[in-house]
């Protein structure tokens, strides 16, 4: 059996991470497996009174269930995408760890941090559970305090690519699949 590709999505909050990481999935036919959304499945369960936002206290619990889950899909062959805005140092053992199991391409979401801004104060204002952790959110987009290199994995064998999602996603939707699902991510992107 073929090896399977794990697409990581990294890059800093508000940079369209999570769109880009459910289109790509739609787009090749696999499933996304989304930090935020497992880290709001557990507050779910945890506290069924709260529809919406996430809860610190189970940042660290989440962390575990999402790399668990993507070690479970890699061991049973699935390709899969997984997304989260964690910094390099957290991806980069997980990912080592799962090196004999899965080929690895990474996509780093870029857009100018006026952009991004905005996207999160408009998350802001639209969910009252963010609203709590404005302050937080947004100095998590401040370049001094959270610069794009920060969350690449930092995996010199493994193909990266960045993605600008200013405006849609440059190189296009159909360029990232072909880098996501290639044998030779580079000659993908030339095609």
């Amino acid at each position: 059996m073929a090896s399977p590709v794990l697409t990581v999505v990294t890059g800093r909050p508000g940079t369209g991470k999570t769109t880009l990481a459910r289109s790509l999935a739609r787009e090749i036919g696999c499933p996304a497996i989304v930090h935020d959304e497992v880290t709001q499945g557990m507050v779910l369960a945890n506290s069924p009174t709260r529809t919406t936002g996430l809860d610190l206290a189970f940042e660290r619990p989440a962390l575990t269930v999402f790399f668990d889950v993507i070690a479970v899909l890699a061991r049973a062959g699935v390709t899969a995408v997984a997304e989260a805005a964690l910094p390099g140092r957290l991806w980069h053992p997980r990912l080592e760890a799962l090196t004999g199991l899965a080929q690895f391409r990474i996509l780093l979401c870029t857009a100018p941090t006026s952009i991004v801004r905005a996207r999160i104060q408009q998350r802001i204002e639209t969910d009252p559970n963010r609203r709590a952790r404005s302050d937080e959110l947004l100095e998590s987009v401040d370049p001094d305090t959270a610069p794009e290199r920060e969350f690449d994995p930092g995996i010199a064998t493994v193909p990266m690519l960045t993605v600008d999602t200013t405006h849609g996603y440059q190189p296009g939707l159909v360029a990232i699949s072909r880098f996501a699902t290639r044998p030779d991510p580079d000659e993908a992107l030339e095609a």
